[in-house]
Order: structure tokens, then sequence, then C-alpha cells
């Protein structure tokens, strides 16, 4: 499936809110002088505030990573795939928590429109 190819830049946040960063994991390949993403590149995400109810408190579960779930089945980066997302809005990935809880999709709110992959 086409998608856009996706750059360390990207503005995208968790499912709760939570301003997510793309680690660069690699310097050579570039789109719009930023570089690709590639589907091993780390996302963390900072601030996510999400709580469980749990009893009489809460347990807090905050997002701190995505895991992408789009890669190119064409072309790599760096000898991973490129990660691509097929339209800005909820992206291809899973946010979880510290325990590896899935949290939700991430969204992605900006990305470069004139590369596209597949």
């Amino acid at each position: 499936m086409p998608g856009f190819v996706l750059h360390v830049n990207a503005v995208m946040q968790c499912f709760h809110g939570g301003p997510a960063t793309i680690a660069p994991s690699q310097p050579r390949v570039l789109v719009n002088g930023q570089p690709v993403a590639n589907i091993a590149a780390p996302i963390t995400v900072a601030g996510c505030l999400f709580q469980i109810p749990v009893g009489a408190g809460t347990k807090p579960q905050p997002c701190v990573t995505i895991k992408w779930a789009m890669p190119s089945t064409r072309f790599l980066v760096a000898g991973q795939p490129a990660a691509l997302l097929p339209s800005p809005g909820s992206g291809p990935g899973v946010c979880q928590s510290a325990e590896q809880i899935p949290q939700g999709a991430p969204i992605v709110s900006a990305v470069q429109p004139r590369v596209i992959g597949s």
C-alpha cells in the first residue's frame, strides 16, 4: 500500500495528546532536508498523562513508545524498510506503555507531502 515517507520531524502525538519524537536512525537519506525514518527508528512519547482508574486511586500508564506498523515493501533505508504513512491523521501504529500495553493509534498531523513510497 503506498504512503507518504515518514521523516524525523513529522508532527506526531500519542492517542492521549503526548508529543512524540522520531529519533534519527540514519543521516544519509533525506526528504525535504529531513532524515527519513525507517521502521526500526525508535519513536518516543513524552508528556502523556494517561491514568487507569484502579479501586480508590489511579495507576499511571502513560504512553512511552510508538511501534510503527506500515513498512515499505519496495525500498530500504539503512538496511530497514522505510516507515510509511497512508495519510495524515490516525497513523498505522500503536502507542504503548512502559509495560508494552497497547494504548491506541498515534495521530500524525504534519508530514512531508511530496515523496510517496510503497
